[in-house]
C-alpha cells in the first residue's frame, strides 16, 4: 500500500478509534502516532495492534513532549511493557 494511502488509513483509523482517556486525537497526536506505526511497520505484529500501542503510548505522553514516541518509550519502560499488553503485542 503506498504510504500516502497507509497514512491516510491510519489517520482515520486513530481518529475513530479514539480512547476513554482521550476522547478525539488532535493533529499533532495523529502526526506522532503515524510515525510510531511506521517506526514499528516491520515488527511483526498486526497493523490494529501497532496502532493500538501507539494510540496507548500517545496518551502516556505529556502533550508537551518534543521526542517521538519511539524516543520516549525508550526511556519509560513500564509505560511501553502496558500499551504492549493493553494492545495485544506478542512476543516483545
Amino acid at each position: 500500500m503506498p504510504l500516502i494511502a497507509r497514512s491516510l488509513l491510519i489517520v482515520a483509523a486513530v481518529t475513530l478509534a479514539g480512547t476513554a482517556a482521550r476522547a478525539q486525537q488532535t493533529a499533532d497526536d495523529i502526526k506522532w502516532i503515524t510515525q510510531c506505526v511506521d517506526d514499528n511497520k516491520d515488527e511483526g505484529q498486526a497493523a490494529p495492534v501497532v496502532l493500538a500501542y501507539c494510540t496507548c503510548m500517545n496518551n502516556k505522553m505529556s502533550s508537551d513532549e518534543t521526542r517521538s514516541i519511539t524516543q520516549w518509550e525508550k526511556a519509560n519502560p513500564r509505560a511501553m511493557e502496558a500499551c504492549s499488553t493493553k494492545a495485544g503485542w506478542k512476543g516483545k
